[in-house]
């Protein structure tokens, strides 16, 4: 199988959105709330998502693989955020409910310091050799993972640098429906983007584990194809994330042929939840 698409971004949603003049649920300085509608999206048809490979959301946090002090290094995701003058003044034209790719920012003022090593994500938009803030007023990121680190120990508990190796879940490579956890030669994930799962990420909704042994795993993006998905239309895709045992994920992402990626959340209720504009 080919190697799929690095998340180095947010990743549109396979619908088409649409403002509705209410409060946004999950951002208090938003009057409007951007919502999936029932039409697939111009992006999504364009980068022929009829062809795309589906694949299961998983639910941790993003990681990514790549060179740092000579040697392949495992880097957690890290955004750069305004400091409290920028959002203010962010928040402020938000509420003007204007389009937020037409605030200015000051990338060397506006932002707080980041720590050494930090890098913005690749696919990011430049403008005058700086990184682009997102619609959020995020740059997205990475920060190298260092195996005495305190904020990142469950990262570095997957990785040993002196080996070379990470702590991988994947499809089982000879017997079709088992997973393997194996120790995977770091060599072979550079510029992939895996998935932290485990004890203390996102609530451990797997299971992994325990307070007293904590187990974190790392899962490549794409690993897990679904096989059996439904049309594209709105209604069935409702009925299976909500009717039958497979639809029991978080959501789908959609690989496409041009390396473009397409979600969507089943805690969306496909469709009650606030979603990135497109």
């Amino acid at each position: 199988m080919r190697r799929l698409g690095s998340v180095q971004r947010k990743m549109p949603c396979v619908f088409a959105t649409e403002v509705k003049e209410e409060p946004a649920t999950k951002r208090k300085h938003q009057p409007f709330k951007v919502l999936a509608t029932e039409t697939i999206s111009h992006k999504a048809l364009d980068a022929d998502i009829y062809s795309a490979i589906a694949t299961e959301k998983v639910d941790g946090t993003c990681c990514y693989v790549t060179t740092y002090k000579g040697q392949p290094y495992l880097w957690a995701r890290l955004d750069r955020k305004p400091n409290k003058q920028a959002e203010k003044r962010f928040k402020s034209f938000l509420c003007s409910k204007q389009n937020s790719k037409e605030f200015f920012w000051n990338v060397e003022e506006d932002f707080k310091p980041v720590p050494e090593g930090w890098i913005p994500a690749k696919e990011i938009e430049q403008l005058n050799g700086n990184p682009t803030p997102d619609e959020n007023g995020h740059i997205p990121g990475w920060v190298p993972v260092e195996e005495t680190s305190t904020q990142y120990c469950w990262h570095s508990s997957v990785v040993n640098y002196e080996c070379e190796v990470a702590l991988v879940l994947q499809c089982h490579p000879e017997e079709p429906g088992l997973l393997e956890i194996t120790a995977a030669p770091l060599p072979d994930l550079l510029e992939q983007t895996l998935e932290l799962v485990g004890t203390n990420v996102n609530g451990n909704p797997y299971g992994l584990g325990s307070k007293k042994h904590p187990l974190h795993l790392l899962i490549p993006h794409g690993a897990f194809q679904i096989r059996n998905l439904p049309s594209l239309k709105h209604s069935d895709l409702l009925s299976w994330f909500e009717g039958c045992k497979e639809g029991k994920i978080e959501g789908i992402v959609w690989h496409c042929n041009d390396g473009c990626l397409i979600k969507v959340m089943a805690g969306n209720s496909l469709w009650h939840y606030v979603v990135l504009r497109s």
